[in-house]
């Protein structure tokens, strides 16, 4: 090339109506066989294999394959799907509205419980199963870390409002997020209690070391409940 001359890049010709309609299908398919995926996960539980997957998909696992590199590439959009599950149900009350705060961490805790209760085989097949727990766990991860800085970002909102020390905002939010799911994951495997007692619980020592960091004063003539206040009957130990 002449030393005066300067490369010009040459601009792609744009996809055809074919092409883009291939391309479209092909995502569209994907995503029907994450959703088989999913519901041989509700049926068969976290050990589903692929045959099984394929089958509720009502294709052979050669079709299954030309879609997804391998099964933990299969996981990980498993994963996703399930990640944007859990965020969509707490999204809502990730926000400090007109409601108590303590009604706003119930929410959350609640709203996190709730979707594993119903989704106890899928949680167990993306955050626990033993042999392709690391792609899908990665997901999750993801999922954890934006509800935990969703609720750092609040929390020291808060703090700085109220002219308190907000450097452990973060490392409070982690540890809150890891309270809840390892008590979720005790939770699934013992039911020891409601869903509704263990939110009541939870939500008692979270906003107890929340309204005590924050300063926030006990109501005229309150008394500190160990116990949560819709604590049901026959609910705690069982």
């Amino acid at each position: 090339m002449p030393l005066d001359e300067t490369p010009v890049n040459t601009p792609r010709p744009p996809e055809s109506p074919s092409a883009t309609h291939r391309r479209e299908r092909r995502a569209e398919r994907r995503a029907e066989m994450v959703q088989a995926a999913m519901e041989a996960v509700r049926r068969h539980g976290p050990g589903v294999s692929v045959a099984e997957i394929a089958a509720t998909a009502g294709i052979t696992k050669p079709v299954l394959y030309r879609h997804f590199t391998d099964r933990a590439d299969l996981q990980r959009a498993v994963g996703q799907e399930a990640a944007a599950m859990l965020l969509g149900r707490m999204a809502p009350h990730l926000t400090f509205d007109e409601r108590e705060p303590r009604a706003v961490v119930s929410g959350i805790v609640d709203a996190f419980l709730g979707v594993i209760e119903e989704e106890t085989e899928l949680w167990r097949f993306v955050v626990h199963h033993p042999i392709e727990r690391a792609p899908g766990a990665e997901i999750v991860d993801d999922a954890r870390e934006h509800i935990a800085r969703m609720l750092a970002t609040l929390m020291g909102d808060r703090m700085r409002e109220l002219g308190v020390d907000s450097g452990g905002a973060e490392a409070w939010a982690q540890g809150l997020v890891g309270m809840v799911q390892s008590a979720g994951d005790w939770w699934l495997e013992r039911r020891t209690m409601s869903r509704a007692a263990l939110t009541g619980y939870l939500t008692t020592i979270i906003w107890g070391g929340i309204s005590s960091v924050l300063g926030i004063p006990e109501a005229p003539g309150a008394t500190l409940h160990l116990l949560p206040t819709n604590r049901e009957p026959g609910a705690g130990h069982g």
